[in-house]
């Protein structure tokens, strides 16, 4: 079978190579398709492959009826409405490192043009002028940059900062301190650098939370003679508010790649002073950086369709290679956990713990607990459940859920616990594996079983009297029903037990019946993990 790739936006021809190079892969190069022909033609694809100039709509992923993964020749995924494909179970995935010093250098190249005021000077060359004293400029030693966003760009920017021998003002909510700290920066507030920084580049995505960060108020708070360069987004930088700054001379300069209209209008007066250096949205133009994140995304577009990794996505949790290769093991048993689970539970529920106890509770759990989610949705969902949508679909269904860590073994190695509850009734069931990859089912509702979470399960609670092993295996044998494996477990002798069969069929509702007549036999829940 030959997945169907639409290439919607042009492409390093190194790309193009390598996706149509491979048997599986059937490729449609179209750049700069129409948005109306894109909701026409997307349904007969299973991936997306898009730079910045394709607009991934709701309107397209409705019609995307076989798509499974979007990727994104770049780092920026604001074209991608990533709620409603995420919402479809669609993988979105870009290529953070692969521009990443094509736009720490672009950065650094309109820091110092802007540092030196080398364009107006270079105009007023070609007009025939010398004039020396109008474009002096500052220099960068021993003054303070903030850097706001301390990714790879950000930390890239940074470091080239410190060569400069600027005091290098850092801010990332999601990176911590000590970290900050060991690239060789100051942590430091937005309100840090908005009151000491006498350059301030922006590194981050548009979201809600850094939309205008620079604004009127936040322009007052600024020192007088401040430069603004912004590589990021536009959208980040209020121009208006930029304008102002500009014309009562509390900023000095700026230095724009990109705006909140690209391309913007002749008429923006940005674009025509000469203290806005602007450029038209250049960060990943080298050729270096065009071929690295196409031949990036190709390949990783080509994993995640094959059921390989799936590395950089942006709508699924992120996990290192190193953990990957740990946690994997673990994976079919987080799924099969919460499949048993919602089963055994038989009724709504409400909410989902997972404990991990062991060296598993060392790492990044967030991947296994979806896992679970995913176990525990598929048997009762009508659309196709995955890692994407997982979380998604849980909380439209006000499904609650938490991780607990705990570095104690619990009697092994790994384990770990899924409860769920409903109503005021609590089910738990834990597992681990035995050796690298044998799953176990370990522990089910206070009975400490060994039973293998896999195919059509018989999982029946029963007295623990003679004679019910005998009656279960009749009565599966009269209805042609083979037993792979059996697992007894109880409490206490002569007290509430249970029979866990594995077998090689469904059972039919005539099997259960007289399954059931045995008066013994008090409870019989039927679980498919196929």
């Amino acid at each position: 079978m030959a997945y169907k790739v639409l290439v919607s936006d042009s492409l390093a021809q190194e790309g193009l190579d390598f996706l149509m190079s491979h048997t599986d892969m059937e490729v449609d190069y179209k750049p700069k398709v129409a948005p109306a022909d894109l909701v026409q033609i997307i349904g007969d694809y299973d991936a997306l492959v898009i730079r910045s100039g394709t607009q991934v709509t709701k309107e397209v992923l409705e019609n995307a009826k076989q798509l499974k993964v979007i990727g994104r020749a770049g780092v920026g995924v604001d074209n991608v409405d990533l709620a409603a494909a995420t919402q479809k179970g669609i993988i979105v995935m870009n290529t953070p490192g692969g521009n990443t010093v094509s736009t720490a250098e672009h950065t650094w190249s309109l820091l110092c043009s802007l540092a030196r005021n080398i364009p107006s000077a270079n105009r007023s060359m070609r007009q025939g002028e010398w004039e020396k004293k109008k474009y002096t400029g500052t220099e960068l030693f021993g003054k303070t940059i903030g850097i706001i966003g301390l990714g790879r760009v950000g930390g890239a920017v940074g470091s080239r900062a410190l060569a400069f021998g600027m005091k290098v003002l850092g801010y990332d909510p999601f990176t911590s301190e000590d970290r900050v700290k060991q690239m060789g920066f100051t942590p430091a507030t937005l309100d840090d650098i908005f009151r000491d920084a006498d350059f301030i580049t922006f590194h981050t995505p548009k979201t809600k939370e850094t939309t205008y960060l620079v604004n009127d108020k936040t322009v007052a708070k600024m020192k007088k003679g401040v430069r603004i360069i912004n590589c990021a987004r536009g959208g980040i930088v209020e121009e208006a508010a930029l304008l102002r700054g500009l014309e009562s001379g509390k900023i000095a300069g700026a230095a724009l790649d990109v705006y909140e209209a690209e391309p913007p209008k002749s008429d923006n007066p940005l674009i025509h002073r000469d203290d806005v250096i602007c450029t038209p949205h250049l960060g990943a133009s080298t050729e270096e950086a065009q071929v690295n994140v196409a031949i990036d995304i190709a390949k990783n577009v080509i994993e995640a369709l094959l059921g390989g990794e799936v590395r950089n996505a942006v709508n699924i949790p992120s996990v290192t290679p190193e953990q990957r290769s740990i946690l994997a093991p673990y994976l079919p048993l987080a799924e099969k956990l919460g499949m048993f689970a919602i089963q055994y539970l038989g009724q709504h529920l409400d909410k989902l713990e997972v404990i991990y106890s062991g060296p598993v509770a060392e790492l990044d759990t967030s991947y296994l607990t979806i896992a679970v989610l995913k176990g525990l949705l598929t048997p009762i969902m009508s659309e196709t459940v995955n890692f994407v949508n997982a979380p998604f679909l849980a909380e439209t269904r006000h499904i609650a859920y938490s991780e607990t860590k705990t570095t104690t073994k619990a009697g092994y190695t790994n384990l770990i616990t899924v409860k769920l509850y409903s109503n005021g009734k609590m089910v738990e069931v834990a597992g681990t594996n035995f050796g690298e990859s044998d799953p176990r089912l370990v522990y089910c509702d206070g009975i400490h079983i060994d039973a293998k979470p896999v195919g059509h399960i018989l999982y029946l609670i029963n007295e623990d009297r003679p004679g019910v092993v005998g009656h279960i295996g009749a009565v599966l044998g009269k209805g042609n029903i083979n037993i792979a494996d059996l697992t007894l477990g109880r409490k206490e002798r002569g007290g509430v037990a249970v029979t866990v069969c594995n077998i090689d069929t469904s059972v039919s509702d005539e099997v259960l019946k007289e399954l059931k007549s045995y008066a013994s036999v008090k409870e019989i829940k039927v679980i498919d993990l196929q």
